[in-house]
């Protein structure tokens, strides 16, 4: 199945905000105590922070804290940080942490975050669990097998179950354990992890989750970055053969073709955790596996979603997400294709990462406050 392209594209131009469719590095270890989340009744919430600027403003090309050290880029933001250890079923270790916003800001739910593909959780993604914690958020994320501090062979990912099993254990254990009661919970993913975390909705039904929120989402690798006919029907060959061999000629590096600002493309390359050098045969194979499953799958997505994508994303293919979007159950489902922007929304100019970024964040808020007024929230799961 293929994801379809012929109709009309879903274009949003900017600086103008988006006109959404709408149906309803440090390698040392942070402390490990997780801290005390008060319960406050639902109430309305106040968003004194709604149009904040993301934190990668503060970043350089060598430090997404830029000049400051972890502690103090934490405070600056008035949230806490914490991590753990855990081992899964298999023996392995996964990298877990999490940002908590101090008070006075008052925390209105919980988020999850599920990274991407070369990504983990402690260079850009923390910079947006940072911006999340801010605006009033639980923040809480997990490393990936073979990325960033969890163990495993390096962005290796031969079979993507087991990796949706890591996820679900930890976000439901981080739920029942230190999330707030009586406060509604919602993933954010990013490029694989879009993908990831459609299976762990599909997998944990409906109601699991408040919502959604997918950030350049892999539903569908793009033509313009596949490797070249025929390599890629004979990668079941490869794989089968030498599994873990990079033997997968993309068209262009991940990073430079998912970075539009330079400094930016450094500052990716900085990380001493990012694997830099080609997709290996098997993990490939499980990619475009992972692409077909879920593009026969669109019509059994019900949470509420928010997508959000650029258009000139060469990676993952903006038609697979409006296909998702048009075949999507959920009955609150959004949109925005960013005009001319790449895979890393991240990656633009400061102005429109604010913009979709606070896009974002009252998002989430609206829903947050809708739940707490409605039901109460979910009871600390």
């Amino acid at each position: 199945m293929h994801c379809n392209a012929s109709r009309s594209p879903l274009i949003l131009s900017h600086p103008t905000p988006p006109i959404k469719t709408q149906l309803q590095p440090n390698t040392a270890q942070p402390p490990n105590l997780a801290p005390t989340i008060s319960n406050p009744p639902p109430a309305h919430f106040s968003n004194p922070k709604a149009k904040m600027a993301h934190q990668i403003a503060e970043a350089n090309e060598q430090s997404p804290f830029g000049a400051l050290t972890p502690e103090a880029f934490y405070s600056r933001h008035n949230v806490s940080h914490a991590s753990e250890y855990f081992t899964n079923p298999r023996g392995l270790k996964r990298f877990t942490q999490w940002w908590t916003p101090l008070a006075p800001t008052e925390i209105v739910g919980t988020l999850a975050i599920v990274h991407g593909f070369t990504g983990e959780t402690s260079w850009f993604v923390q910079l947006t669990a940072v911006h999340f914690a801010e605006s009033g958020f639980v923040v809480c994320a997990i490393d990936h097998q073979g990325h960033g501090f969890s163990d495993g062979l390096a962005a290796h990912i031969p079979d993507v179950n087991p990796v949706v099993d890591d996820c679900i254990s930890f976000f439901d254990s981080f739920r029942a354990n230190h999330a707030p009661k009586n406060r509604p919970s919602f993933l954010y993913a990013e490029s694989l992890g879009g993908a990831i975390a459609l299976l762990m909705t599909l997998r944990q039904g409906s109601g699991a989750w408040d919502g959604l929120i997918l950030n350049g989402a892999m539903c569908g690798i793009s033509p313009k970055f596949k490797p070249p006919w025929p390599l890629e029907h004979l990668l079941f060959l490869v794989a089968a053969v030498i599994p873990t061999w990079r033997v997968v000629p993309t068209r262009g590096s991940i990073t430079d073709v998912s970075f539009k600002e330079e400094w930016k493309r450094k500052l990716a390359l900085a990380n001493p955790r990012r694997p830099v050098a080609r997709p290996r045969a098997s993990t490939a194979l499980e990619l475009l596996r992972v692409c077909k499953e879920l593009q026969g799958r669109f019509e059994e997505v019900e949470v509420p979603v928010l997508i959000v994508h650029g258009s000139d994303d060469v990676l993952c293919d903006p038609a697979c997400v409006e296909e998702l979007y048009r075949r999507a159950s959920s009955k609150d489902k959004t949109i925005s294709i960013h005009k001319g922007l790449w895979h890393q929304l991240i990656g633009e100019s400061q102005e429109n990462v604010d913009l979709v970024f606070g896009e974002m964040v009252e998002w989430l808020r609206t829903r947050a406050e809708r739940a707490a007024v409605s039901n109460g929230g979910r009871d600390g799961a």
